[in-house]
């Protein structure tokens, strides 16, 4: 089954690309919508969405989404605006959140999360949380360190801290992650700085770069409506091993039920001319990225009809050699590109979370949000690795000032220590619960031992 979200996602991708303009910069619009998504099974459906919630969507709509994606039919004002943001309709967006998530890719782990104050619930926030995908995780709000631990578990290490600080008006905080660290199937070759051509800004700046292998890499000329004619290379990585191994995931087996066979990962690089704004070669990568495992891409330029010589793209030569190819004429293409890195923050309050946090505001009585987005993307001859730790936090406004007792509790003199077992397995009480275990008498306390002064390592 597909998700058919790519037109949604490039919709989304232009909004949030369009935030950072043309400096150098990576981010993750999956991650970002991800948590738009979980925050759509809490939007009220509208009259004249239909069973499947697809009222008035096309699919096929163009990559900036401003055709056919009419997600807002018969919803009220919030949910309008979340629907906008998805590029869908708010019950289609937490199904396909759904799909994603509960079968997880091997090469992209991710994760999501969501964590509610202890007091700040409501029978509405229940209902919510019980409408999850199952793999989000829920429970108590963590402290800080606790936050900034989760972002790096789940961004492989990439990202060291949550993209936001916990303050005391946060009543609910929402997370996801979208990590994957791959090796190429065939690693490139190197060349000098100078096989980017010379009118490139880079040939002066780098010693080495990369070049296609002979064999497992792909690259052609595409016409796109756009950005016009770009160059496009396709590197691939190595096929899942044990359901993840490649990308450090949890086993998910090699079976047809979600496991890792048929799953891999493609990275697509597209440049255009010089000039052409950021926001078209980006869109015309979407649309090239949607098609990149077919047999012959759309809009694949011949080379016999493009003009020998050399362009800021590439140089065009024609040679004798010996073909069986139709006609004998032979097509081989090569590409030069440079390894590259980037670590980013986004701000994404004003990319539909600000809709978000009104349809969740009934249910935690929150209407102050805040989201942001941490990233990290390295590329280079042997593989890619890339995280995103996206963020969102909605906040109430502080309680009036009282008072509060706190008690600091005092063992200083001989007391009882009981160790007990509990047992709540399958969801009952089984054999061992309550059942004491060890029980002593302490009246000879230790110093702490020199071992033990040391804090603990971060988790």
């Amino acid at each position: 089954m597909t998700t058919n979200l790519h037109a949604p996602l490039a919709r989304y991708a232009a909004r949030l690309h369009a935030t950072a303009g043309d400096r150098h910069h990576v981010a993750s619009p999956l991650g970002a919508w991800l948590l738009l998504a979980l925050c759509a099974s809490a939007a009220p459906e509208g009259d004249a969405a239909g069973p499947d919630g697809n009222a008035g969507l096309d699919g096929h709509a163009g990559l900036d989404g401003h055709a056919g994606l009419d997600g807002h039919a018969g919803l009220d004002g919030d949910a309008a605006a979340l629907a906008d943001a998805l590029g869908t309709a708010p019950a289609r967006a937490a199904r396909i959140a759904a799909d994603l998530l509960d079968a997880p890719h091997p090469l992209v782990p991710s994760a999501t999360a969501v964590w509610h104050r202890p007091g700040a619930g409501s029978a509405g926030l229940d209902a919510w949380r019980a409408a999850l995908p199952r793999a989000t995780g829920t429970g108590p709000l963590p402290d800080q360190a606790g936050l900034d631990a989760w972002a790096r578990e789940h961004s492989l290490g990439l990202i060291e801290r949550f993209p936001l600080a916990l303050d005391p008006r946060v009543a609910l905080a929402l997370a996801s992650a979208v990590a994957t660290r791959i090796s190429w199937a065939a690693p490139f070759d190197l060349a000098p700085a100078g096989a980017l051509g010379p009118d490139s800004p880079w040939a002066g700046r780098l010693t080495r770069v990369l070049r296609t292998p002979a064999h497992g890499h792909r690259a052609w000329i595409a016409a796109t409506p756009e950005a016009g004619d770009v160059a496009v290379h396709v590197a691939t990585a190595q096929p899942a091993v044990n359901g993840g191994h490649e990308a450090g995931g949890a086993d998910t087996g090699t079976d047809g039920s979600g496991g890792a066979a048929g799953a891999g990962l493609s990275v697509v690089s597209v440049a255009a001319a010089p000039g052409v704004a950021p926001a078209d070669v980006l869109a015309a990568a979407y649309r090239i990225a949607a098609d990149v495992d077919a047999d012959e891409p759309a809009g694949r330029r011949s080379l016999f009809d493009l003009p020998l010589g050399e362009t800021p793209l590439w140089t065009l030569r024609e040679e004798a050699v010996r073909t069986f190819a139709p006609d004998r004429r032979e097509q081989r293409h090569t590409a030069a590109l440079p390894c590259w890195s980037a670590r980013d923050e986004h701000e994404l309050t004003g990319l539909g979370f600000t809709a978000a946090g009104r349809v969740l505001a009934p249910l935690v009585g929150a209407g102050d949000v805040r989201a942001r987005q941490a990233v990290a993307a390295r590329y280079d001859r042997y593989g890619f690795a890339a995280a995103a730790v996206t963020g969102m936090f909605a906040r109430v406004s502080l309680p009036p000032l009282g008072v509060a007792r706190v008690a600091e509790l005092r063992f200083g003199h001989p007391y009882a220590v009981v160790a007990v077992a509990t047992d709540r397995r399958g969801g009952g009480t089984g054999p061992w619960h309550g059942v004491p275990v060890f029980s002593g008498w302490v009246a000879e306390p230790d110093d702490v031992a020199a071992a033990d002064l040391a804090d603990p390592p971060v988790a």
